[in-house]
């Protein structure tokens, strides 16, 4: 298993390659997991390098993760990275299957390279999708050589890989366009709530509420990477706009390049409704998760098809409501839609999404807790972690 990231590393990649690492071992696989030695957000944080973490050889190559202070230091880890994952893969004992993912969105080539060098199947788990991201996001243009390279990759990874796991039918869509021809078998399969890290915290015996002087507030909490692909300015700018509400608090838990933008406005503003926090430890993350009344998720208007975030399904699975911002046609509406677990609002709407706020501050706690445990049936009959870790666990087998 190839992936920059992997816990301790709070990033939402590396959880979930552990736990479909754990679940593999768990079901008589030898599994080994070639990481990044450091935080992917904080480099400075130092993991070693290598150890048995609940039956996974986890080895750590060093130099593979150099910070996102600038777009060269990103290149420069990634590269490094990909470099001694092929020739750990190359000259290393010969695996029987070979599962990379996008991170980092070279990785792909990666597992194309040992698989094709190797002779081994290749199962490609697709958990953005580049450069579309990119391009979107104007970070490269359409003929720049890192968008040849990428797009050659996608195409050579599509023609080898045995099995294509993606998250949505949206990407699906996306992935099949890059090469019709491909013969690989494609499973789009959400990634599963981390049920085994959570547990819903009641209010009142809730010592993170108490420690942030929450109590008696209604919380609109957004906890995870502040990715520019998931932009939030609809949100900060209503929760500034709504000024001081002594019932209301908007809670921004995590890390990234959009998170490190509203410490800087909240700095100059000292806004007393809105608290920046970054990412929980583990043993608190059911704390924090739990002090939510709704939970915010954000899809970039474009980013249908190309990203999946997953902080919702662990919304779910806590029973908490959920607020989309983003446009109609993406999964996360789909879902809403479909189990009836929460609301949407528009991008750049910002009456919308105020009315919707306060609407939701003075709901009645009985159609909010409705709200919420639709969503948590839905996760105990068709999303939960066992029944999609089985079937992706038959993906790989076969």
């Amino acid at each position: 298993m190839i992936s920059q990231v992997y816990v301790p590393d709070p990033a939402a990649v590396g959880q979930y390659m552990a736990e479909a690492a754990e679940a593999l071992a768990e079901r008589g696989w030898e599994v080994k997991a070639l990481t990044a030695d450091r935080g992917y957000d904080d480099p400075s944080q130092r993991f070693p390098s290598r150890e048995n973490l609940r039956g996974v050889d986890v080895q750590r190559l060093p130099f593979s993760s150099l910070g996102k202070q600038s777009l060269k230091q990103r290149l420069a880890g990634q590269l490094s990275f990909c470099f001694q994952s092929i020739l750990h893969g190359v000259f290393g004992p010969k695996p029987d299957a070979v599962l990379v993912t996008t991170s980092p969105p070279m990785g792909g080539i990666v597992g194309w390279a040992i698989s094709l060098l190797r002779g081994v199947p290749l199962k490609y788990w697709v958990m953005d999708i580049n450069p579309d991201q990119a391009l979107i996001l104007g970070k490269v243009s359409s003929t720049s050589p890192m968008t040849r390279l990428l797009e050659w990759g996608n195409r050579k990874i599509l023609g080898r890989a045995s099995d294509v796991i993606v998250l949505d039918r949206y990407m699906e869509e996306t992935m099949r366009r890059k090469l019709p021809a491909s013969k690989a078998r494609f499973y789009a399969m959400p990634p599963w709530p981390m049920e085994n890290r959570l547990e819903r915290v009641e209010h009142e015996s809730n010592p993170f509420r108490q420690e942030h002087q929450l109590d008696g507030k209604f919380v609109i909490m957004y906890s995870g990477n502040h990715s520019i692909a998931h932009p939030l300015d609809t949100v900060i700018d209503t929760a500034y706009r709504m000024g001081r509400d002594p019932n209301i608090a908007f809670l921004f838990i995590g890390g990234g390049i959009g998170k490190d933008e509203l410490d800087e406005r909240l700095k100059q503003d000292h806004p007393e409704q809105i608290v920046s926090l970054p990412y929980q430890p583990f043993d608190r993350i059911k704390f924090s998760l739990s002090a939510a009344d709704v939970h915010l998720v954000s899809m970039g208007q474009e980013m249908a098809g190309i990203v999946h975030p997953c902080k919702y399904y662990g919304a779910m699975a806590l029973g908490k409501p959920i607020v989309l911002l983003g446009p109609r046609n993406c999964h996360i509406a789909d879902v809403l839609e479909r189990y009836e677990c929460g609301w949407r609002v528009d991008h750049g709407d910002l009456e919308g999404a105020e009315r919707l706020f306060r609407e939701l501050a003075t709901m009645p706690r009985e159609e909010l807790e409705r709200k919420g445990e639709a969503g948590r049936q839905a996760v105990r009959e068709e999303l939960s972690r066992d029944k999609i870790v089985a079937e992706f666990a038959e993906v790989i087998k076969s």
